[in-house]
């Protein structure tokens, strides 16, 4: 028996060394690589408030809400979808961190990136909220040790991310190289693919000019474009791109019609070396092709993974084909995973007493949704409650207060019959920033409501407390439409030359956001965080109700 199985075995090599096709054949079988992506968790450790929204199956002109998200449900389905292809890998294209809800932003996101880990993710992108703390507190998150300030809080040792962050176009100024590696390559079954990491270049303009002083960001498309030569020296031909940056498509999310916005043309101009792009920022869900290319994001908060499945050739080691699925991570769908289950309980026993602490109560949910104007219900109240914590003399003596709309991060819905606590007021304001009350003169806070619109594309409209009003008009020009005699406190005109204490976030106070006239203001005073004047204020005046936008005015 033993010898006939070898004369067999021996007439088959000998077919197959005689016979070129069928030894090409068997060469040509491709690689088959499946790529799990995510993008923009921002800490959402727990199922979002509201889930995701999409177009009802039965109905597409209607939409409809799923419970999604949460880190257990997110484990369960990375797990599950990893077990259907034998190479695959997780990975991500930033903001996984920062404007984080309670859980993870009061451990300083420790937990996300430990529950990350714990997931299996191996290489993630910086995204723009990965500076929010600035770059040392970067290092931390990939290093491991205790905060700076606020030193060791969780239930045991951070140890650091088990991921590798990538950062291809965040260069150190003092040392001239990237502040993490700018690609990582794995191999699959003899078969090399690079990931390249990167942010989108504007995000000095999104983070406090502070905390990324010594840091430059590059374009986007240069960055990856140069890097190609290195990579194909090294033998790659499989280029897949992880960028926090991303477009906005007008379709589902599993659909691409009439995508807009910089992802466009980024991908345009990228090297046709490329073959993958796994994109973010926007929070939005689409599957694209854009200049031949797959591009791809998976919504935001933990709601979505995107399956990716790639064919590679082993001869050529480029990509022969690329196709990808939107994953709703459906509550129902996906149990919650033990091992996330253990690690968020472990986290929740330490905060959940402040967590719980009573704020106040609702009428109505309050939402940061802006109206024509730019004004937001909340947006008000959190003006309103800056305001009243930096009223007093000692405390500043502010007569106005400005906030940025970027940093009211969430709505505060009314539920358990209106009641609030602390981490539904923390949801709101999560980036816990210092208030900040400086003098402007009245030409100066009509210069700063003028940079509002620096961006035409992304106009940032601040906003503002009671008692103060202005009117803008859009068919102005852009440095001249907040139209000067609008400007009112308490009825009674701004006037140019006359100086006013305004508070602002320590966000704005540094130019944030690129308002850089707060970095005009003079005799600048520290005060409470925001988060505290928020719940300050909430136990002071509720029951709270929204009320009527009208310290906006838009023309036209």
């Amino acid at each position: 028996m033993r010898h006939s199985l070898c004369q067999i075995l021996a007439a088959v090599l000998l077919a197959m060394v005689l016979d070129p096709m069928s030894r090409a054949s068997a060469q040509a079988a491709p690689v088959e690589l499946r790529i799990l992506a995510i993008n923009d968790f921002h800490g959402y450790l727990q199922p979002p408030q509201g889930g995701i929204r999409i177009a009802d199956p039965d109905d597409k002109s209607k939409r409809i809400t799923v419970a999604a998200g949460g880190a257990e449900h997110m484990a369960t389905a990375v797990r599950q979808l990893r077990e259907k292809a034998r190479n695959n890998i997780f990975v991500a294209a930033g903001d996984l961190i920062g404007a984080s809800p309670f859980l993870s932003a009061m451990f300083h996101d420790e937990p996300t990136i430990e529950s990350l880990g714990m997931m299996g993710l191996a290489v993630a992108s910086v995204g723009n909220h990965e500076f929010d703390e600035g770059k040392e507190e970067l290092l931390r998150m990939q290093n491991g040790g205790c905060h700076a300030i606020d030193g060791c809080q969780g239930p045991h040792p951070f140890l650091g991310a088990k991921f590798r962050y990538l950062a291809a176009s965040t260069f150190e100024k003092s040392t001239g190289k990237t502040l993490f590696p700018p690609y990582a390559i794995r191999e699959f079954d003899g078969v090399p693919i690079a990931f390249i990491g990167l942010t989108l270049k504007g995000t000095p303009k999104l983070v406090a000019p502070t905390g990324v002083a010594d840091l430059e960001f590059r374009d986007e498309a240069d960055t990856v474009n140069a890097l190609v030569p290195e990579l194909k020296a090294r033998g790659v031909e499989a280029i897949v791109v992880l960028i926090h940056e991303g477009g906005f498509p007008s379709g589902d999310y599993n659909e691409c019609p009439g995508i807009s916005g910089p992802i466009v043309d980024i991908v345009r101009k990228l090297d046709k070396a490329v073959d993958l792009v796994v994109s973010g920022h926007t929070h939005q869900a689409y599957i694209c092709e854009i200049d031949g290319r797959l591009v791809t994001s998976a919504d935001k908060y933990s709601t979505v993974v995107t399956a990716i499945d790639l064919k590679l050739d082993p001869a050529t080691r480029d990509v022969i084909s690329a196709r990808a699925d939107n994953v709703i991570v459906r509550t129902e769908a996906f149990a919650k995973d033990p091992e996330q289950t253990a690690l968020l309980e472990a986290y929740d026993r330490l905060a959940a007493p402040i967590a719980g602490r009573p704020a106040g109560s609702i009428t109505e949910t309050l939402s940061r949704m802006p109206n024509e104007a730019g004004e937001s219900v909340l947006g008000d109240i959190v003006a309103d409650a800056q305001l009243a914590a930096t009223r007093l003399e000692a405390n500043g003596g502010a007569v106005i207060a400005f906030t940025n709309p970027g940093g009211v991060r969430s709505d505060i819905p009314k539920k358990d019959g209106g009641a609030v606590t602390y981490a539904d007021v923390f949801a709101s304001q999560p980036f816990r920033n210092q208030l900040v009350t400086l003098t402007l003169t009245g030409t100066q806070i009509r210069n700063v409501l003028e940079q509002q619109w620096l961006d035409p594309k992304r106009p940032r409209i601040l906003q503002v407390s009671k008692g103060f009003s202005y009117a803008w008009d859009a068919a102005r020009p852009i440095g001249d439409r907040v139209a000067a005699d609008s400007l009112t406190l308490n009825g009674q005109r701004i006037d140019p030359a006359t100086g006013y204490r305004v508070t602002v976030n320590s966000f704005l106070a540094v130019g944030g956001d690129g308002f850089t006239v707060f970095m005009e203001g003079s005799a600048p005073l520290v005060g409470v965080y925001d988060v505290d004047a928020l719940y300050l204020y909430f136990k002071a005046n509720s029951p709270i109700a929204p009320a009527t936008g009208n310290r906006i005015v838009r023309m036209n």
